[in-house]
């Protein structure tokens, strides 16, 4: 499948699907008070890049929010639903995460997830991620997993 990354806007209908099925799988594995994400209108300001994966020109199949921080970016609402996994596109977006961010002169890419998302934890450790403490404005917190990869 030859997949295209590309920004977009998380208030698209599409945009607005993914970031609701993050939301709905997420409160599938925590409780509310575990869960530190950005609603759509969070994720439409000019210090943060959403991408999406496509089919070619075909729908958005799943997505990544790149927040600029300084001199780390931090990985926001990766997700690729249940009927798009297996196909590469986490690791896709998130390859295409890290060149951005490295072409804007960040020194790390950092980010908060679970080891509940066992998936996920293994995808960023694969990717080079390795365990840190909190970051930002992140408590710590016993359902967090703090994470940063130095590029």
């Amino acid at each position: 499948m030859p997949v295209t990354i590309a920004p977009s806007s998380p208030l698209t209908p599409e945009g607005r699907a993914l970031i609701d099925g993050s939301q709905t799988a997420l409160l599938e594995v925590f409780s509310p008070d575990e869960i530190f994400t950005f609603a759509p209108e969070e994720l439409a300001t000019p210090d943060i890049t959403f991408l999406t994966a496509r089919d070619g020109d075909g729908p958005a199949l799943a997505c990544v929010a790149m927040a600029d921080c300084g001199d780390y970016a931090e990985v926001k609402r990766l997700y690729v639903p249940p009927a798009a996994r297996g196909l590469g596109l986490a690791r896709a977006l998130m390859l295409d995460l890290e060149s951005r961010a490295r072409m804007q002169g960040k020194l790390w890419v950092r980010l908060e997830t679970g080891e509940k998302l066992v998936a996920a934890a293994a995808l960023y450790r694969a990717l080079g991620y390795a365990v840190r403490g909190p970051f930002g404005d992140y408590a710590d917190h016993p359902a967090s997993l703090f994470m940063e990869k130095r590029l």
